[in-house]
């Protein structure tokens, strides 16, 4: 009974303050998952689970104008990422209007102040025409290999977490980390997904260590990880939101299958979403995030366990921006 009225407490006392965001995006990472990321996993048992859809992709795109189409997605700039690397489509696009503008992120969420950590000079250029801060990640990119990590400390002092406490003012209201996987483990900028899974793993399992121990920091960090596919390969394990052995066996009935709200946007509804492969999302509050069955970071566990299913990537910022009292509630 004490403890059912402590936690009340505890949400009323939510309820008098915003939240502040902590956002790790790991670009290309999700393959490289193993089952030895057990601070991955374990995020993942007390997270609530589910995926991003995404558009498809253009045929013989660059690796850099995937990512930054992606991100531009994560951000709900698609348009506008698109105009960016000389790409217009016609997804969410009004008018023949060869320059695409759209209010700084500021503008677009009530004042909210956001920062992007990142060792891609070109995404970090991108976030920066949006509005976010850019933060260089290099002098974290050098530890990688074989040194402990600190960052941990750094991302939530930018947050205003400071030893255990919460600060009443803070630098940001959210803090993007964005880690890119490469295929050349020679170059210290591209490194393979392996070793940057592990130094996620690490790094979740330090933000964790710090925000555990009280309900101060816990109760008023939200906490979402993001993991993609990145390029699409040959050998990967077929990862579709859409697999069903009745649709297979009788083509016919895929007709009877309605659309589903990760391919619609505004109401209308979008003919390039990609069905397979989506973006891989866990997100951890105290007290705030329903905790669902999922115990393990996979695709196959989202799907048979997660809590949250699929939404349109777009859709993310709006919902992290809601926790920080930024952006009206998105759906039920």
């Amino acid at each position: 009974m004490r403890e059912r009225e402590r936690e009340r407490e505890r949400e009323r006392v939510m309820a008098d303050k915003p939240s502040r965001a902590l956002v790790i995006y790991g670009d290309g990472v999700a393959p490289a998952v193993s089952p030895s990321h057990s601070h991955l996993h374990s995020f993942a048992s007390r997270a609530s689970c589910g995926f991003l859809s995404l558009r498809n992709s253009p045929p013989d795109e660059a690796e850099n104008d995937r990512a930054i189409r992606e991100l531009a997605q994560l951000l709900d700039a698609y348009d506008f990422g698109l105009s960016r690397i000389g790409k217009h489509g016609e997804a969410d696009a009004v008018g023949d209007s060869k320059e695409i503008s759209l209010p700084s992120i500021s503008e677009r969420f009530m004042g909210l102040r956001a920062a992007i950590s990142t060792d891609c000079p070109i995404v970090g250029s991108f976030a920066r025409s949006l509005g976010f801060d850019f933060l260089h990640l290099d002098e974290h990119f050098e530890e990688v290999p074989d040194k402990p990590i600190s960052s941990e400390s750094e991302l939530l002092s930018l947050l205003g977490f400071s030893k255990g406490n919460v600060q009443e003012k803070c630098e940001f209201d959210l803090v993007l980390l964005h880690i890119k996987a490469g295929e050349n483990s020679k170059d210290q900028k591209k490194l393979p997904g392996s070793t940057v899974a592990d130094w996620l793993d690490r790094l979740v399992g330090g933000i964790m260590e710090t925000a555990l121990p009280g309900p101060s920091i816990a109760s008023r960090l939200h906490c979402s990880i993001v993991l993609s596919y990145g390029t699409i390969s040959e050998g990967l394990e077929q990862c579709s939101l859409t697999t069903n052995s009745s649709v297979d066996a009788n083509p016919d009935l895929d007709l009877l299958r309605p659309h589903q709200s990760y391919s619609m946007k505004g109401g209308n509804i979008l003919s390039d979403i990609r069905h397979d492969y989506p973006m891989l999302v866990a997100q951890w509050q105290e007290g705030v995030t329903r905790k669902d069955m999922a115990n393990v970071f996979s695709f196959q566990e989202f799907k048979e366990h997660g809590g949250n299913l699929a939404i349109l990537a777009d859709r993310f910022l709006h919902e992290v921006a809601f926790k920080l009292w930024k952006a009206p509630k998105y759906g039920a």
